[in-house]
């Protein structure tokens, strides 16, 4: 049974210029949104972390960006087709195919929206565990992400110069 997480924050900055971040290289965003390292084509690892209930969840997962749609830039919603996984261990962790869209709320204000499915792994026991606790883990390390690449944004971009 596959779960939904949907996500969503802003940048304060013009749709045009946090486009132009995101499909000039959303993989160097990512991993510097999420401070981890690796140099990987097309490929991110990240260091999703959570705390609930005050025990620490972390993992270093794979961020691929499958495909961008639309390509050209004066459209108005710009939709980043993401797959991520472990970047050890994968089969003991949930896949999330997902898609960041892009989109303009005001003329100085871009929206983020992350809406993405797993599967828990491990047949029965992983849902199980994904009932009890995986899911709450999974919808945090979502609202990070999204949240830190929002925050990289404004304050990346706010360092550019206009064009």
């Amino acid at each position: 049974m596959s779960r939904e997480i949907r996500s969503f924050d802003y940048v304060n900055s013009a749709y045009a210029r946090v486009r132009a971040a995101l499909t000039k290289d959303a993989a160097s965003v990512f991993r510097a949104a999420t401070q981890a390292a690796a140099g990987r084509t097309h490929s991110v690892a990240s260091a999703l972390k959570v705390e609930i209930a005050g025990i620490q969840f972390g993992k270093e997962i794979e961020i691929a960006v499958k495909e961008l749609k639309p390509r050209t830039p004066s459209a108005s919603v710009t939709r980043l087709k993401l797959d991520w996984k472990a970047a050890k261990a994968p089969g003991l962790f949930p896949m999330m195919k997902a898609e960041l869209a892009i989109y303009p709320l005001t003329a100085t204000e871009t929206q983020l929206d992350f809406s993405g499915k797993y599967e828990p792994p491990l047949g029965w026991l992983g849902t199980a565990v994904n009932a009890v606790v995986g899911h709450r883990i999974a919808e945090a390390s979502v609202h990070r992400f999204v949240g830190e690449v929002a925050h990289y944004l404004r304050t990346e971009i706010e360092r550019e110069p206009r064009t």
